[in-house]
């Protein structure tokens, strides 16, 4: 599957499964301390240990939660880890896994900074260290699962180069908004 396939699904599912939660998104209130706190839990849960049993049970909550919730949004642009689409074994090597958690780890930063949710870079680099950290956890126990591609922004990472780089690599979808 290449990246714009991927990327085309992934919008096409957040397309499907917000226009039947569109109405359910007006009539709902805002997100509560309790909602938030558990969407938290889950992102940082999730960046530890991304394989866990019942993950799959948190990332559809969580999913289904951004989709309803008027107050709290991500910014989903996939450029950042894009290469990641490209190599060879991306169907085995935890891509969903690793992809995912950006929208996760993004949706926690702008709960816990409320004053940053218009900051499109450090939303995205928020997403970008989330997937770094899931990525880290896999590599404990599937050792295969290397990417080059994410071995290289965990350098750019320990070299305060991140935020500088996904600033480059979202640029195109920034001009979007």
């Amino acid at each position: 599957m290449t990246s714009r396939r991927i990327l085309l699904s992934c919008v096409l599912f957040v397309f499907l499964c917000s226009n039947p939660f569109a109405q359910s998104q007006q009539k709902r209130g805002p997100s509560t301390p309790e909602e938030r706190a558990k969407a938290v839990q889950i992102a940082r849960a999730l960046e530890g240990d991304p394989l866990q049993p019942g993950n799959k049970d948190m990332r559809t909550w969580f999913t289904l939660w951004l989709i309803e919730v008027p107050d709290i949004t991500v910014q989903v642009c996939g450029e950042e880890l894009g290469l990641i689409f490209h190599e060879k074994d991306r169907d085995k090597n935890f891509v969903s896994e690793i992809f995912g958690q950006s929208m996760f780890s993004a949706a926690s930063f702008v709960i816990e900074h409320p004053d940053e949710a218009k900051n499109a870079i450090p939303i995205y680099t928020a997403g970008v260290e989330g997937s770094l950290k899931a990525y880290q956890s896999i590599l404990k126990t599937h050792p295969e699962a290397k990417w080059p591609f994410l071995d290289d922004l965990i350098v750019k990472q320990q070299n305060g180069e991140l935020s500088k780089y996904v600033e480059q690599a979202t640029a195109k979808c920034r001009k979007h908004r």
